[in-house]
């Protein structure tokens, strides 16, 4: 056995983060499609009153707070699952390329991919004010 690196080729990387960012499109928009049908099934009929602003519930408010009421088939939470996962899935893809770069052993790009992915993540957790 040698102490060499396995050798992953920019290509590969690139067809893997292409796939990546397909089936993540590719899922958040089913879950999208199921929770908007789910909602007009539910409240298609329902009035709107334009006048009254009705802020998002408490429950679409927080990620635990989507997951929960998404597993327990609430049709706004399911749609903003979707919503969730369209925007986990650009992450994901520099998440991967982050570990794409330190099996390359590509010092520069890994600092460089974890500061975005940290900026990212931050913005996501913290972005809310």
């Amino acid at each position: 056995m040698t102490n060499e690196p396995a050798h992953i080729s920019d290509h590969a990387v690139e067809q893997v983060i292409g796939r990546l960012l397909q089936l993540g499109v590719l899922v958040a928009a089913g879950v999208v499609f199921v929770g908007g049908v789910l909602l007009l099934a539910h409240h298609g009929g329902t009035p709107v009153a334009y006048s009254v602003f009705h802020a998002a519930p408490e429950g679409l408010r927080s990620i635990l707070g989507i997951w929960r009421g998404a597993m327990a088939g609430q049709s706004d939470s399911i749609a903003q699952l979707g919503l969730l996962l369209l925007i986990a899935t650009p992450v994901a893809r520099v998440a991967f390329t982050l570990v794409a770069f330190v099996l390359q052993r590509d010092r520069t790009y890994v600092v460089v991919t974890a500061i975005v992915l940290a900026l990212l993540l931050y913005g996501l957790v913290f972005g809310n004010a």
